[in-house]
């Protein structure tokens, strides 16, 4: 794939390879975005400069939101074009399609529900009530299994409501694949453009608009292989609408090919493993990988060698085991080998492409605000920094240590392995203490201490298969001293770019992970995260996704609500008007009932700490039995 994005006349009748990473479109755009602070002072911009929107025609608004009716069928089809991109989706083992119905992919959404030995399975089709919703499920699936789902969107509206989630994804470096119908040859030029892919091309990694049904096969297979191959991020199809509907004819879908990802040199491995065994104390610390595999493979490596591990699990999703009896400082943080997997603050780290790779950090002297890996800011800069994946390079790793080692070493690492459970098992002991000792303040109060939520919730899930699947900021962070994080999804992180809207439907994708493999979904959901996006909770009620919503209502933006108190105490105005346009008062949400009126069973609210208990083993019952479930909890602020 080219290491630019080309947007050319020329190009224009190929258009599956017409960019690559980022390049020449992206330079355009952001010169036609600045125009504006470059002219400062100017009399205006020339007309030809002038962004174009025209109103949708009669025929348009008819089609779209009046009494319009299917056309007659001029023919029938035999082998509907449309049922070869849900073949290779199913080749490609998509699980789901997450849609908000549209006119410009009715012939894909057909084939999803009726193709197949087994139709609407391998992908099913999720409803959902907002084209951001769509996206951010594939984000939280995306994020709890290291693999992609679709989102399949409408054409330019679709496209500009889901753009916000597709930012998200693309900042929380997120497989998923982004599906657009397009009507760019239709004569009512319904939900059209010519380059519709431009709206998020800033924030995609990789995107392709066919013009044939061949073109569009290879397409969706390139879309998968970008999407896992890191830099994880969201790629996007347009997908012709009369392309759908065409006769296939005896095409056959594409055999396809996995990416090949590159890892460490051998002579690198072995340098690596040699300096592991012979270390005294050595250390791992490990960042985000890419797979539930990757994982397995870092712990193979550290138990091999008897190393301390530092992991990432309390902050993300795909790290080290919490409580793996490795974790922590060791029997003393001299450490003699330090080596970072994903993870920079190491003496060597093993660190694969990252945002950078995907951005023209600086056009026209003028620098993006994008952010980069928090990996790669925090702590010390690797003494040796090894660009490749660490995944990739773990196995061989791991091979080269089981080839290094000798029965007179492996005595010493049983014993730095013994000694180093032991002051680890120690450590673990005296933080829970400490963190419990800290949050015992408040214990009693109402309403509901959030501290106290996570301590009563976490007996009774502790022996479930559970995914934390909400960010945590707003309400304490507390699971991380109070829970065991050891699965790949038991925590899946915060707002990767900052913006609200996005834990709802996250959590709801997380759950569609957890619907048919025995696990649970605990969503903290803030109130006022909620309210950008509730349509979520229908998805999960009408598919029976098995999620537990404790809603953190301080009936408030808390974090703006303090700000604008600050701001007022500093200008000497006092604070008694501050909850003006940050509360959730006169009326207060009912989120119970919001959640019943969308059809999922809900109690709350609740303000009195000694009924939560009950309320949590009833909301955790009814989620085991296949029903989501939503408590108002009102809490407090902080």
């Amino acid at each position: 794939m080219a290491n630019k994005r080309t947007n050319t006349p020329a190009d224009k009748g190929n258009r599956i390879s017409r960019r690559g990473f980022i390049g020449a479109s992206v330079v355009g755009g952001a010169t036609t975005v600045l125009a504006p602070a470059a002219l400062a002072g100017s009399t205006g911009i020339s007309d030809k400069n002038q962004p174009k929107s025209t109103p949708p025609s009669e025929q348009k608004m008819e089609r779209e939101v009046g009494s319009s009716v299917p056309p007659k069928p001029v023919q029938s089809v035999r082998r509907a074009a449309s049922d070869l991109m849900v073949q290779v989706l199913k080749d490609l083992e998509i699980e789901y399609v997450a849609l908000n119905p549209g006119s410009s992919f009715e012939g894909l959404q057909e084939s999803l529900i009726n193709y197949g030995d087994k139709p609407n399975s391998m992908p099913e089709v999720i409803s959902a009530l907002h084209e951001g919703s769509a996206v951010d499920m594939a984000h939280g699936y995306g994020r709890s299994e290291g693999k992609p789902m679709c989102a399949l969107i409408q054409g330019t509206v679709g496209l500009q409501n889901g753009s916000m989630a597709i930012y998200q994804a693309f900042h929380g470096q997120t497989p998923l694949i982004v599906l657009a119908g397009n009507d760019e040859h239709n004569f009512l030029k319904v939900h059209t453009g010519e380059d519709i892919a431009a709206l998020v091309r800033p924030f995609t990694k990789w995107d392709a608009q066919p013009e044939t049904l061949e073109q569009t096969l290879l397409a969706l297979q390139e879309a998968y292989r970008q999407t896992i191959t890191p830099p994880c991020a969201p790629v996007l199809v347009v997908l012709n609408s009369e392309i759908q509907k065409q006769e296939a004819g005896d095409l056959q879908v594409p055999i396809y090919s996995p990416p090949k990802i590159s890892g460490i040199s051998q002579q690198q491995a072995d340098s690596i493993a040699q300096n592991l065994i012979l270390a005294n104390n050595p250390r791992i610390s490990v960042g985000r990988l890419r797979t539930p595999e990757g994982i397995n493979s870092a712990v193979e490596l550290a138990e091999l060698v008897a190393a301390s591990v530092q992991t990432s699990a309390t902050t993300g999703p795909m790290s080290f085991p919490q409580r793996h009896p490795l974790v922590g400082p060791g029997s003393n943080n001299s450490y003699d080998y330090h080596l970072g997997l994903e993870k920079a603050a190491a003496q060597v780290s093993i660190t694969g492409p990252d945002l950078k790779s995907l951005i023209e950090r600086d056009v026209a002297g003028v620098r993006f605000g994008w952010k980069e890996d928090p990996t790669l800011r925090r702590g010390p800069k690797p003494e040796t920094l090894i660009s490749a994946d660490a995944e990739a390079s773990i196995p061989l790793i791991v091979s080269a240590v089981k080839e290094q080692l000798k029965a007179s070493i492996r005595k010493s690492i049983a014993e730095r392995l013994q000694a180093s459970t032991k002051e680890n098992h120690v450590f673990r002991m005296k933080s829970l203490r400490q963190a419990i000792e800290k949050k015992r303040p408040g214990w009693n109060d109402t309403p509901v201490s959030l501290a106290r939520m996570y301590a009563e919730l976490w007996p009774l899930i502790k022996d479930l298969d559970w995914c934390l699947a909400s960010p945590t900021h707003f309400s304490g962070r507390h699971h991380r001293e109070l829970w065991d994080h050891d699965k790949p999804y038991s925590y899946l992180g915060q707002f990767p770019a900052a913006a609200l809207g996005y834990g709802l439907g996250s959590s709801t994708g997380a759950a569609l992970a957890a619907r048919d493999r025995d696990r649970i979904v605990i969503n903290i959901q803030a109130d006022g995260d909620f309210n950008y996006m509730p349509g979520s909770i229908w998805s999960a009620a009408h598919h029976k996704l098995p999620m537990l919503i404790i809603m953190h209502n301080n009936r408030a933006w808390h974090m703006e609500l303090m700000y604008v108190q600050y701001m007022a105490g500093v200008r000497g105005r006092g604070t008694d008007r501050a909850h003006i346009g940050t509360t959730f008062r006169d009326p207060y949400i009912n989120f119970a009932k919001i959640a019943e009126g969308y059809g999922m069973k809900s109690e709350g609210p609740i303000s009195d700490p000694k009924q939560m208990v009950a309320a949590l083993k009833r909301g955790i019952d009814a989620v085991r039995n296949g029903e989501p479930y939503l408590i108002d909890v009102l809490t407090q602020p902080r």
